[in-house]
Protein backbone atom coordinates (compact mmCIF):
# COMPACT_ATOMS: atom_id res chain seq x y z
CA UNK A 1 0.00 0.00 0.00
CA UNK A 2 1.07 3.58 -0.52
CA UNK A 3 1.42 6.05 2.29
CA UNK A 4 1.89 9.80 2.37
CA UNK A 5 4.89 9.55 4.70
CA UNK A 6 8.42 9.09 3.44
CA UNK A 7 9.54 5.49 3.80
CA UNK A 8 12.22 6.24 6.42
CA UNK A 9 9.63 7.62 8.87
CA UNK A 10 7.24 4.79 8.14
CA UNK A 11 9.77 2.07 8.98
CA UNK A 12 11.12 3.90 12.04
CA UNK A 13 7.73 3.90 13.80
CA UNK A 14 7.36 0.17 13.24
CA UNK A 15 10.94 -0.34 14.37
CA UNK A 16 10.28 1.51 17.64
CA UNK A 17 7.18 -0.57 18.37
CA UNK A 18 9.06 -3.72 17.41
CA UNK A 19 12.00 -2.73 19.60
CA UNK A 20 9.62 -2.43 22.56
CA UNK A 21 8.34 -5.94 21.79
CA UNK A 22 11.89 -7.26 21.57
CA UNK A 23 12.74 -5.69 24.94
CA UNK A 24 9.67 -7.29 26.51
CA UNK A 25 10.62 -10.61 24.93
CA UNK A 26 14.21 -10.51 26.20
CA UNK A 27 12.98 -9.68 29.71
CA UNK A 28 10.56 -12.61 29.59
CA UNK A 29 13.06 -15.13 28.19
CA UNK A 30 15.78 -14.16 30.72
CA UNK A 31 18.50 -15.93 28.77
CA UNK A 32 21.90 -15.04 30.22
CA UNK A 33 23.71 -15.34 26.90
CA UNK A 34 21.02 -13.54 24.89
CA UNK A 35 18.22 -14.80 22.67
CA UNK A 36 18.51 -15.68 18.99
CA UNK A 37 16.37 -14.13 16.28
CA UNK A 38 14.30 -17.34 15.79
CA UNK A 39 13.69 -17.52 19.56
CA UNK A 40 12.56 -13.87 19.64
CA UNK A 41 10.23 -14.42 16.66
CA UNK A 42 8.82 -17.60 18.22
CA UNK A 43 8.09 -15.80 21.52
CA UNK A 44 6.37 -12.90 19.74
CA UNK A 45 4.23 -15.33 17.72
CA UNK A 46 3.18 -17.35 20.76
CA UNK A 47 2.72 -14.51 23.29
CA UNK A 48 1.56 -11.60 21.12
CA UNK A 49 -0.14 -13.64 18.36
CA UNK A 50 1.56 -11.60 15.64
CA UNK A 51 4.42 -11.99 13.20
CA UNK A 52 7.01 -9.37 12.35
CA UNK A 53 8.45 -9.11 8.87
CA UNK A 54 12.17 -9.72 8.50
CA UNK A 55 13.07 -6.22 7.32
CA UNK A 56 11.15 -4.57 10.17
CA UNK A 57 12.78 -6.85 12.75
CA UNK A 58 16.23 -6.24 11.28
CA UNK A 59 15.67 -2.46 11.41
CA UNK A 60 14.45 -2.66 15.01
CA UNK A 61 17.46 -4.74 16.12
CA UNK A 62 19.83 -2.41 14.29
CA UNK A 63 18.23 0.60 15.97
CA UNK A 64 18.45 -1.12 19.35
CA UNK A 65 22.17 -1.69 18.84
CA UNK A 66 22.70 1.94 17.75
CA UNK A 67 20.87 3.39 20.75
CA UNK A 68 22.61 1.06 23.19
CA UNK A 69 19.45 -0.73 24.33
CA UNK A 70 20.60 -4.08 22.93
CA UNK A 71 23.92 -5.88 22.90
CA UNK A 72 24.76 -8.38 20.17
CA UNK A 73 26.45 -11.59 21.29
CA UNK A 74 27.37 -13.66 18.22
CA UNK A 75 23.96 -14.28 16.58
CA UNK A 76 21.95 -13.44 19.71
CA UNK A 77 20.73 -10.26 21.34
CA UNK A 78 20.43 -9.29 24.98
CA UNK A 79 19.42 -6.17 26.88
CA UNK A 80 22.14 -3.80 27.98
CA UNK A 81 22.50 -3.28 31.76
CA UNK A 82 21.01 0.25 31.44
CA UNK A 83 17.96 -1.11 29.59
CA UNK A 84 17.48 -3.79 32.25
CA UNK A 85 17.45 -1.14 34.99
CA UNK A 86 14.97 1.07 33.12
CA UNK A 87 12.68 -1.76 32.00
CA UNK A 88 11.34 -2.98 35.39
CA UNK A 89 10.37 0.58 36.36
CA UNK A 90 8.64 1.04 33.02
CA UNK A 91 6.93 -2.38 33.01
CA UNK A 92 5.52 -2.27 36.54
CA UNK A 93 2.05 -0.70 36.36
CA UNK A 94 0.95 1.42 39.27
CA UNK A 95 -1.34 -0.58 41.50
CA UNK A 96 -4.49 1.08 42.70
CA UNK A 97 -5.27 0.77 46.36
CA UNK A 98 -7.98 -1.88 46.80
CA UNK A 99 -11.34 -0.40 47.61
CA UNK A 100 -12.08 -0.90 51.29
CA UNK A 101 -15.18 -2.91 51.91
CA UNK A 102 -17.67 -1.20 54.14
CA UNK A 103 -19.40 -3.48 56.58
CA UNK A 104 -22.81 -2.56 57.78
CA UNK A 105 -24.11 -3.86 61.06
CA UNK A 106 -27.80 -4.18 61.70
Amino acid sequence: HKSNFPKKFYTRDFAMATLALVQECLLALKDRTGSSLPAINKWIESEKKTTIKKHVMRTALKRGLETGVLIQVKASYKLSPEAKKAAPKQAAPKKKAPASKKTTTT
